[in-house]
């Protein structure tokens, strides 16, 4: 690696972390569909990576001198666009030898996946069924020989490149795969095996009849994907309002700039060349030969084969011991603070709060930001159902919510059509915090705060696999604060005070280099000193330069991070900092952090990582932990991921993805932590 001796670079780090969600597609312990999700996963991360990363390296090349880049850690653009397409190519190839591994394996468990030749004379009647009455209705079939120019070929879409050859003329064909009609993959009838195929393959058994007027000789049908720029452009025409600019920005970014283009390596040269002319591929974008079938990323919704032992066992939410299912929770939070844990603990409680909150004849107001949201969001909802009852509802959705601003356009518009006030983000900052205010009249017309303060979205779905904190409390010097940080949103320009609360862009950063000098302080007047960090990534120089500055003084650093990890373990200053990343089942989304302050030690959850943009250009909430039950739990949490021995990787000077070993039993830490919250319920 290019290397200042100070940073790791930012994206072959997250290409490490994309290679650790390999190494589960690999593992045998994984249950076998698991592990072809995983591979799905893969795919789709690295589809994310090429339209966002990758395309801003290769602006950043169009656009500046091959000078370093400071924000590249030492590389000049060309030089990082060459590693990353070398690595790319590398994990493209093995995520391939992986998939036809987990193809075979998969036919020891009487499930094959099969193509368009190996069908029998039953199944072939089944998938021309199936085009003639689903799928052919849906094709569009793109002759290019006939198209005054080369047809638009859309981001995320997978398509055959189809030549037909009749003596010495040639036509080609672009057909895109119509997901739509059944996704895809299609379960054909089973006899005595469970057999699969490809939606690709049911379209190339289909091809005479696709091409039933045209007379040839031979025709062949190849595999192709493209990824675009997803580069979110606005405008500056003060004539338009803020949704009317992201909605153009949405249109435009569908005829991003293309930026790979990966095809299936047994194509004609001749109908490459086509391709390659027609899309107008360029140098500086990464021309990737792969198999005979693109999209992974559709492995995450493999079908479901009826056989337990080849997917995860099912774990049930474990009821949080503070909560009873038939009481009201803002009486329990009158008691207690609660935090929920989940995915082991159910979201469902967010959701059941907020119902409550609007049948809740006392409660005045109710607010809430939102950045992500599921397609059938059952917060919304609630929150319709609350403005419906007479409540005064807010509701600060973020439409820059890179890939999800449509979906929030479509939300927020909802939401006004029910009457209720959105704010649509503050100018030059994305509202990534987690928070909801909940304002309850309690005696003598007093108004009474009640907040969620959390690190993940408000996601049904993802609140399914991700880990996340959510405190639930009343404690009135969070809850006041609370209400704060959505006044700030509103009227930005106004100066707030947070005594408690860290918020960005304001204090987040001065507030944990603050408790950082603290432990160096305490270093220095040889005081034990240290502290642990549990975030998603790291790559703030500043940030980093304090970690070293902190570690060269003798304190001890502890550090999770999942994914981005920009810390040079090569910097002689770096020596007290020891960091693992733990990929497994769930993905780790929980950020805390714990400093040791003498043997008084302080423990807070956050929204934001460690990253330029959370703590610069983002609203993120950082909160302090006051309940000693909950600074326990989340202590225990940390250091029950920091035992794992099974899905935990050292991130070393290289972040070669070695497994960590030690001493002892085996140690799966996301299990183990299921068993821990479930003792607790058992202690009440």
């Amino acid at each position: 690696m290019v290397s200042n001796n100070s940073y790791f670079n930012r994206d072959v780090s997250w290409l490490s972390f994309n290679e650790r969600v390999l190494q589960e597609a690999e593992d045998t312990s994984n249950p076998l569909i698991e592990r072809l999700r995983f591979l799905g996963i893969h795919s789709n991360n690295m589809d994310e990576f090429f339209r966002v990363r990758y395309s801003y390296i290769r602006r950043l090349r169009l656009s500046k001198d091959e000078g370093l880049d400071d924000d590249l850690e030492g590389y000049t653009p060309g030089e990082l666009l060459a590693t990353l397409s070398k690595i790319v190519t590398d994990q493209q190839q093995r995520s391939q030898n992986i998939y036809d591994a987990l193809k075979s394996a998969l036919e020891e468990f009487n499930i094959e996946i099969i193509n368009e030749k190996q069908l029998t004379a039953k199944q072939a009647e089944f998938v021309k069924h199936l085009y003639r009455d689903k799928i052919s209705p849906a094709l569009t079939n793109l002759m290019i020989n006939q198209t005054k120019s080369f047809p638009f070929l859309r981001d995320k879409s997978i398509y055959l490149a189809v030549k037909l050859t009749k003596g010495e003329n040639q036509q080609h064909s672009i057909i895109e795969v119509p997901y739509s009609v059944s996704g895809r993959f299609v379960r054909l009838p089973k006899y005595g095996k469970q057999y699969v195929m490809y939606m690709d393959d049911v379209l190339r058994h289909n091809l005479d009849s696709i091409f039933h007027t045209i007379k040839y000789d031979h025709i062949e049908a190849h595999t192709l994907k493209i990824t675009r720029d997803a580069e979110l452009s606005l405008d500056d025409d003060v004539s338009r309002s803020f949704m009317e600019k992201i909605q153009r920005g949405l249109r435009n970014r569908r005829v991003g700039d293309l930026v790979r283009f990966v095809y299936d390596k047994n194509i004609a040269d001749s109908t490459l060349k086509i391709l390659v002319d027609g899309l107008e591929v360029s140098a500086l974008d990464t021309l990737i030969p792969g198999g005979r079938y693109h999209n992974k990323k559709d492995l995450m919704q493999f079908p479901n084969m009826e056989n337990p032992a080849l997917e995860y066992n099912k774990h049930k939410h474990i009821p949080h011991p503070g909560i009873d299912v038939d009481r009201s929770i803002i009486k329990a939070l009158k008691r207690q603070d609660i935090m929920l844990f989940t995915p082991y603990h159910d979201f469902g409680t967010i959701i059941r709060l907020l119902r409550e909150a609007a049948i809740d004849e006392k409660v005045k107001e109710l607010k809430v930001t939102l950045y992500r949201l599921s397609d059938e969001s059952q917060i919304i909802s609630a929150l319709i159902n609350a403005a419906k009852n007479g409540k005064n509802v807010t509701v600060f959705i973020e439409l820059q919510a890179r890939f999800d601003e449509a979906n929030n356009i479509k939300w927020t518009n909802r939401l006004r059509s029910e009457g209720i006030k959105v704010v649509s983000g503050v100018q030059g900052l994305k509202v990534h915090s987690k928070l909801t205010l909940i304002r309850r009249y309690e005696g003598k017309e007093k108004l009474v705060d009640y907040c969620i303060i959390g690190t993940g979205n408000y996601h049904e779905g993802t609140a399914k696999i991700y880990t996340d904190y959510h405190l639930m409390t009343s404690d009135r010097r969070l809850a006041k604060e609370a209400r704060k940080v959505f006044q700030f949103i509103e009227s930005p320009y106004k100066q707030y005070n947070f005594k408690h609360l860290f918020v960005s862009p304001n204090t987040t950063r001065s507030n944990i280099e603050r408790l950082i000098d603290r432990e160096i302080d305490h270093a220095k007047e040889g005081k034990e000193a240290k502290f642990w960090v549990k975030i998603n990534s790291i790559s703030d120089h500043s940030m980093i330069d304090k970690l070293y500055e902190a570690s060269h003084a003798g304190v001890k650093i502890r550090m999770i991070v999942r994914g981005i990890f920009c810390l040079d373990l090569n910097n002689s200053k770096a020596h007290n900092i020891t960091a693992i990343s733990v990929v497994g089942r769930f993905l780790e989304h929980t950020r805390a952090f714990c400093f040791h302050n003498a043997g008084k030690p302080e423990y807070y959850i956050s929204s934001a990582d460690w990253m330029g943009r959370n703590l610069n250009r983002r609203v993120e909430v950082t909160a302090p932990i006051y309940d000693e039950s909950i600074q326990r739990e989340i202590r225990d949490h940390f250091e029950i991921l920091w035992k794992d021995n099974l899905k935990s990787r050292r991130l070393d000077a290289n972040q070669q993805n070695i497994y960590k070993v030690q001493q002892g039993p085996k140690i799966n830490g996301q299990e183990e932590l299921h068993e821990y919250v479930r003792k607790l319920l058992s202690k009440g």
